[in-house]
């Protein structure tokens, strides 16, 4: 199974999905005022309303009719958005991970397991918060 995002946006999320056997899937996530929404090829699939909403979705491709095989892959969000962002027209999610069993088929953000790792010494700390970088092998310090 591939995937790829097509789009991430601050109220929605595109994902292209190629599985297996060549077929081609969208999913979708959608949040609107009071609800949030999970499309597949335009089917809904799944929803969460009120004001403390899923982040995390369970969905089964290729399931047979008596409900067994499949791939299942789990969907999660991180819709939480910077607090000085607010006024950037091109405003989107902190985060999406589509994951099956196997590992992250696609990530991004928050979610992405990189960016889940810890820096192993202070100078990796450095460069991975303040983007600071200093001296190398070839220069002594």
């Amino acid at each position: 199974m591939r995937a790829e995002l097509v789009r991430v946006g601050l109220h929605q999320v595109d994902i292209k999905i190629v599985s297996d056997d060549g077929e081609m899937h969208v999913l979708q996530w959608r949040r609107n005022l009071l609800w949030d929404e999970v499309l597949l090829n335009g089917k809904r699939q799944a929803h969460s309303g009120g004001f403390a909403r899923e982040k995390c979705y369970g969905l089964v491709f290729g399931k047979a009719l008596d409900g067994s095989g499949g791939t299942k892959v789990m969907l999660l969000l991180d819709p939480s958005t910077s607090y000085g962002n607010w006024g950037n027209p091109n405003q989107q999610l902190s985060g999406v991970r589509l994951e099956t069993a196997d590992g992250p088929v696609v990530a991004f953000g928050t979610l992405d397991p990189k960016n889940l790792e810890k820096p192993a010494t202070f100078s990796d700390w450095m460069k991975k918060t303040m983007g600071m970088d200093w001296g190398d092998e070839r220069r002594p310090h």
